[in-house]
């Protein structure tokens, strides 16, 4: 396993700080506080090769996982070994084996061109000069960045920024690369871009890729598997078909018309259709939810634009905290049940 993580636990002590300048000084010598456990005796292997969604609410200790893995924070608890070694403990012949890219925040110097950024990490790592030409021109076919060298990385947009940010984390070739919210706040076109280049590198250098996301479309164009994690323990871990067959996958077809059709002409439109759709929203908007198992959205576009003049339309998948909350009403099911 490239990743091993046994009873990996992470806390943090909080405290509830005293107001004004006399409340300051008693916290300096304050001690105890209330303990959070952000990971609780986590178990998680990844093989070498893989392309793993680790997914769950806000809150659920993705990130905080995710951290203890680079080497950023102490675990507190349990074993936590990638790559053979330990990241915090590690920490310099770690980072030579990780890329990491945070949603959230660059790695990249805010002032420099990106090129100068790039040729700056590249002599950090000792990159031979034809690998890194040869890496930057892979980069460039699918990602589009060779536009982007001479700019300075404060200049570009959250899509172009992310995309550079993702040619940096792999410029010294890291067996493992670490995706936080890669694809947060961007259009749907650098989505497909990055989606396309995390699958190439995953086939083509056999790259591990651990993938946490708010996104389940994400997931399910990427990940072969999903580790489903809540209050910091793992509630699911399997294939990511697995995921959609145990939580019902509900999803909603939304369509909006081209003309005000009436409500009654709406109903009787969508009158029979698989799924037992239900109408919600205004008279030119039709919102129909629906679940996998009993209805392909191929199926409901096919029927709705037979029966009514379509303007546009979207199917959006579940949000993370759905997913959750759909796991934890299946248990609750299979509890009362007694299976």
């Amino acid at each position: 396993m490239l990743i091993q993580a046994h009873q990996l636990t992470r806390s943090f002590t909080r405290f509830a700080r005293r107001v004004g300048v006399l409340g300051a000084v008693r916290d300096l010598f304050r001690t105890g506080g209330e303990e959070l456990v952000a990971v609780d005796h986590l178990d998680l292997g990844v093989a070498a090769g893989e392309v793993v969604g680790f997914i769950g609410p806000n809150g659920a200790g993705k990130s905080t996982t995710i951290k203890m893995m680079t080497g950023v924070l102490q675990p507190t608890g349990g074993c936590l070994l990638v790559g053979g070694l330990e990241p915090f403990r590690q920490r310099q012949r770690h980072v030579r084996q990780i890329g990491v890219v945070y949603g959230q925040r660059t790695q990249l110097w805010w002032d420099l061109a990106v090129i100068e950024a790039f040729d700056l990490l590249a002599g950090i790592f000792q990159v031979e000069a034809a690998t890194y030409r040869r890496r930057l021109e892979r980069f460039d076919s699918v990602l589009g960045i060779k536009p982007l060298l001479r700019q300075p990385v404060r200049e570009l947009s959250l899509g172009q920024r992310m995309r550079c940010d993702i040619a940096a984390a792999l410029l010294h070739g890291p067996p493992l690369l670490f995706l936080d919210e890669p694809t947060i706040g961007l259009d749907v076109a650098v989505k497909r871009r990055i989606r396309d280049f995390i699958g190439l590198i995953n086939q083509e250098e056999g790259t591990t890729v651990l993938l946490t996301t708010h996104d389940l479309s994400d997931v399910e164009a990427v990940c072969r598997r999903v580790v489903l994690i809540d209050h910091g323990r793992v509630l699911l871990d399997g294939p990511t078909d697995t995921l959609k067959e145990r939580l019902g996958g509900q999803r909603r077809l939304v369509v909006d018309l081209s003309t005000v059709v009436p409500e009654a002409a709406l109903r009787a439109a969508v009158q029979g259709l698989p799924g037992q759709a239900v109408i919600e929203g205004d008279s030119d908007r039709l919102v129909l939810r629906f679940r996998r198992a009993e209805a392909s959205a191929t199926t409901l576009i096919q029927a709705i634009s037979a029966r009514l003049e379509v303007k546009d339309l979207s199917v959006e998948e579940p949000e993370i905290e759905e997913v959750v909350a759909g796991f934890y009403e299946a248990a609750e099911a299979r509890a009362l049940g007694g299976g």
